[in-house]
């Protein structure tokens, strides 16, 4: 199981991809990002998949129709029983108030089908899509057109819809529920409009699709969505180890987010926040950021660190290729006991080459006990007459700057506190 909950997806990542229409819609998408594909295959098809939607982008700008009808529509065929419908009665004595309810319905559902069908489906271009998801595609117009919806259209236009007509109309729904083709059908149409509500948002942000490589990681100009006006950075892990200080306040929880999420969207087969990108397959993420005990098993914020690090060491010693990043390692320790452990665990990892091990730090200490397959970075802070300056831009090497007694002695600390 993969250690996702700290990129919050439900609350921050899927508004960035919802341009969804229905609560069906959005449940799928929100099924796609919670959901890492297994294989590089998968990733490449998905994005060629998004690409066959930006390609189509000139007939899917103006996909849309009132979320009602859907509804409607959705529950009528879903719920349908043909054999409530008598038809002798119904053409000797008239409909009953249920049966002119069913007539409306199949009105509804003729005009809602032909809307998709003739300002969407049959004016896309299929050859721009994978030929996997081309069967999908024509699978929708093969059961738009079982409804034969351009003269059923026409006949409703004309106010030429007859009995005999809905007698036809029903037997078709009835022998399509036969077949179990009703539900794939809503299956198909809602993961169609999950990926292009993606589409719509990559195309929108500008965001790209990264390169899958075996081992590099090379992301540039890269930032999170959510931050107004941010500081775009770019990286390149020289090691598969990557120990990242800086002062308090300096950006590396953001700087690790946003890292963890284009790695995350990018495995997804999703378009990311950057510029370009060479990034690596994974099979698992362990993204630890914010910190919290576990009330359930009793454990404080260093146990649940301990029992996270044993599990991503045992999946990556079990050729798993994994993602992981370590906020402040060990913070709930104290300082000896942290740089110890801290240390043994940064040197550790290195073995573990398929994988990647993202680890922010204020253990000064840790700088001169490092090996070569280490690498570090920092995010700049200047001081300008005494008072730091953040530049969330990131430098490799080591900060030797220490905000933390500027701030409390610039907030009076000092004198407050000061023994009478």
């Amino acid at each position: 199981m993969n250690n996702i909950q700290d990129l919050n997806i439900k609350e921050e990542v899927l508004p960035i991809f919802d341009f969804s229409l229905n609560s069906f819609t959005k449940k799928r998408i929100l099924y796609l990002l919670e959901t890492p594909l297994t294989t590089e295959s998968q990733i490449v098809e998905r994005q060629n998949i998004l690409k066959g939607f930006a390609l189509n982008n000139e007939v899917l700008e103006k996909y849309s129709y009132t979320v009602l009808y859907l509804n409607e529509v959705h529950f009528f065929l879903n719920n349908f029983r043909e054999e409530e419908i008598n038809w002798k009665r119904f053409l000797f004595f008239g409909p009953t108030a249920d049966e002119i309810l069913t007539h409306n319905k199949i009105h509804l559902l003729i005009l809602f089908f032909y809307r998709l069908e003739s300002t969407c489906f049959t004016r896309l271009n299929l050859i721009h899509f994978p030929e996997s998801y081309r069967k999908d595609l024509n699978r929708i117009l093969s059961f738009l057109s079982f409804f034969e919806l351009r003269k059923y259209e026409y006949i409703i236009r004309e106010k030429q819809l007859k009995s005999k007509h809905l007698k036809k109309i029903t037997a078709k729904i009835s022998a399509l529920q036969e077949e179990g083709k009703i539900e794939k059908f809503w299956d198909d149409l809602f993961l169609f409009e999950s990926y292009l509500s993606i589409s719509k948002a990559i195309i929108k942000r500008e965001f790209v699709f990264p390169v899958l490589t075996e081992k590099t990681l090379n992301i540039n100009e890269f930032y999170h969505p959510l931050v107004e006006n941010p500081i775009k950075n770019s990286f390149k892990a020289i090691n598969n180890v990557v120990v990242l200080n800086g002062p308090n306040m300096s950006g590396k929880s953001t700087f690790l987010k946003s890292v963890s999420l284009c790695l995350y969207l990018g495995n997804l087969g999703f378009g990311i926040p950057a510029s370009s990108a060479e990034i690596p397959f994974c099979t698992d993420f362990s993204i630890g950021i914010n910190k919290r005990d576990d009330i359930l098993n009793g454990y404080s914020h260093f146990m649940t660190e301990v029992i996270n690090v044993k599990d991503v060491v045992l999946k990556a010693a079990d050729g798993k290729r994994c993602f992981v990043v370590f906020d402040e390692l060990f913070s709930g320790t104290n300082v000896e006991d942290a740089l110890e452990i801290c240390t043994r665990t940064i040197n550790g990892v290195s073995i573990y080459s398929n994988s990647y091990f993202l680890i922010s730090t204020h253990i000064q200490e840790l700088k001169n006990l490092t090996n070569d397959t280490v690498s570090t970075y920092y995010l700049d802070c200047e001081l300008i007459d005494n008072i730091p300056t953040f530049t969330y831009k990131l430098k490799k090497g080591w900060s030797d700057i220490k905000v933390g007694r500027i701030l409390f002695e610039k907030e009076g600390l000092n004198k407050l506190l000061q023994a009478n």
